[in-house]
């Protein structure tokens, strides 16, 4: 009895040991990665022009989509020439003439609320540009092509929709009712834009290109 008793005592010791030592050590990793972590992120510094509030932040959005929309407008005719299907070339033919919309909607956004209509880098659609750019050389014409294109513009729509969904937000929230207005008619179209694509690459086009 006083044998089993020790077994009992001595196997109690060692899984408690056990126990702690996976929780020092699990707690030693978190440390660790803690100590890690410390070392890559770093606290940003604002610059001197930083936004300071939600209207500025809305400005500076209202910034980036413009320029954005105005590198699109160069860039889309290449897309179009080098299209295919008479579907997809009629469909950046349509969306050419609703952006240089967008652009003027943008500028009347600006006019609404009493600033001038400004244009900033956006290098989020810059990369997007360019990647549309490099597609169109990685690709033999035709429906392989015309597959390429319709993933570039796809991506440049979300990006589009993405922005003007979250300007839409801010001015309901600041209360530019009228710029408001604006931005949730270029979101609708953008929507549409995003869907009328789906279907072009539904229709058979991305099975040719396979």
């Amino acid at each position: 009895m006083a044998t089993t008793m020790k077994t009992s005592t001595k196997t109690s010791t060692t899984g408690s040991k056990a126990k702690a030592g996976a929780k020092e050590s699990s707690t030693s990793n978190m440390q660790k990665a803690k100590s890690n972590a410390g070392t890559t992120a770093t606290k940003v510094k604002a610059k001197a022009d930083a936004a300071k509030d939600l209207q500025d932040l809305f400005e500076d959005g209202l910034k980036d989509i413009l320029w954005a929309e105005k590198a699109l407008l160069k860039a889309l005719p290449k897309m179009e020439k080098n299209a295919t299907a008479e579907k997809l070339k009629r469909s950046i033919t349509l969306h050419i003439q609703e952006t240089e919309t967008h652009v003027q909607r943008l500028e009347d956004c600006f006019e609404s609320i009493g600033k001038k209509a400004q244009a900033a880098k956006c290098d989020a659609m810059e990369g997007l540009i360019e990647e549309g750019a490099s597609i169109l050389e990685e690709t033999q014409p035709g429906a392989v092509r015309d597959a390429g294109i319709i993933a570039a513009a796809q991506k440049v729509e979300h990006y589009e929709i993405a922005t003007y969904g979250t300007l839409a937000a801010f001015a309901k929230v600041l209360g530019h009712e009228q710029a408001l207005k604006l931005l949730l008619q270029t979101l609708k179209e953008e929507k549409k834009c995003d869907e009328l694509l789906t279907s072009i690459a539904d229709t058979n086009l991305n099975s040719k290109a396979e």
